[in-house]
């Protein structure tokens, strides 16, 4: 079996589509991108690709370019393509039931209402792969959801999400290099929390 990593960051193509809620999971990859000195130059497999090495790791970065509610196409396509085993596959999605601020990497589950979600699942034909939520927190009032996604961040809300993509971009480092389940251990939760954690001094066990 081949030995690349595969990290989908799911979002809409287009520039009006830039920086809205839905596309939390391109500026995810972009950022990844940017540390590694990466580009995307080309089209493949219905979306558009970086490849190159993240912590040592063989990895392709892709955004596909089907619209959401299309990506498992592009997932499936690039997968099958390159050989990427299912385990090696992260995808980088928007989450509508997660406040703003707040990851969540799982290893399977539903689509929980997000369609890339769900579109990959049915390509795939299995809720066993890991997946990084992006939490983009509830419309507000009685704003439709579909509106709200497509909405760019603003304010308060920009410099948060500024902040939770590059501890997005850590999570996918730690997942390439430990794992899911450390990744998990390590990431999951509100920005602040995780900071404050992985901040806090180790307790010295010759002091009482």
């Amino acid at each position: 079996m081949a030995d690349w990593y595969l990290i989908v960051g799911l979002g809409n193509p287009g520039r009006e589509y830039e920086n809205t809620r839905h596309n939390v999971g391109f500026g995810v990859l972009d950022e990844l991108a940017r540390r590694y000195g990466l580009a995307f130059g080309k089209k493949e497999r219905k979306a558009v690709v970086a490849t190159g090495i993240i912590q040592g790791r063989k990895v392709i970065l892709a955004k596909p370019q089907t619209f959401m509610n299309l990506s498992g196409e592009a997932v499936r396509a690039l997968a099958d393509f390159y050989k990427v085993e299912i385990e090696r596959i992260l995808i980088v999605s928007d989450d509508l039931d997660i406040p703003l601020g707040t990851l969540r990497l799982r290893k399977e589950g539903s689509a929980g209402g997000q369609r890339g979600l769900k579109s990959i699942i049915q390509h795939l034909g299995t809720q066993s792969f890991n997946r990084l939520r992006f939490g983009i927190g509830r419309p507000p009032g009685k704003m439709a959801p579909k509106d709200y996604v497509l909405q760019v961040f603003r304010g308060d809300d920009a410099i948060l999400t500024a902040e939770v993509t590059d501890h997005a971009a850590d999570a996918v480092e730690t997942w390439l290099t430990m794992g899911i389940e450390l990744a998990m251990s390590r990431h999951n939760g509100s920005t602040e929390t995780v900071s404050r954690e992985q901040t806090r001094p180790t307790p010295d066990p010759g002091k009482d």
